[in-house]
């Protein structure tokens, strides 16, 4: 009986082409975006700033690739989950790091949760498009 699991990870390779495929969606958009790259763990792999992105929507992107890769879902599901329990409505948005609003994506390969991809610069519908052009460059 072996007590170690084996798992996929996210590359530095890989998180660097998520990475550049994001930013490339973002020009196609004419938006400035940052974009974080997380492992499983939620700990940071990679990011990028393009020139003129807003410096808040660092720590966002960065917020929103940690909260995919926690739950597993992207982060524009929170409204649909949350809108109808008040209490979970009011106490989750209390935690420290969620993104509740859309641009954050988990990474899944062959159905395992590898990571999480997080961009922030634009609408929260332009955030996730290029968070899954990113994503479509390691698939």
């Amino acid at each position: 009986m072996s007590h170690f699991v084996s798992q996929k990870i996210v590359s530095s390779d890989a998180a660097a082409k998520i990475t550049q495929g994001a930013i490339e969606k973002a020009n196609e958009l004419g938006i400035k975006i940052n974009v974080a790259v997380t492992d499983s763990s939620g700990v940071l792999m990679a990011f990028l700033r393009m020139p003129g992105a807003f410096l808040h929507s660092i720590d966002i992107a960065i917020d929103k690739a940690y909260t995919a890769a926690s739950f597993g879902f992207p982060t524009s599901q929170w409204m649909s989950i949350i809108q109808d329990d008040p209490a979970l409505r009011e106490g989750i948005v209390q935690r420290e790091r969620l993104v509740i609003f859309g641009g954050g994506v988990p990474i899944q390969i062959d159905g395992e949760l590898i990571g999480g991809v997080g961009v922030s610069g634009g609408s929260a519908e332009e955030d996730e498009i290029c968070a899954l052009a990113g994503i479509s460059k390691i698939k």
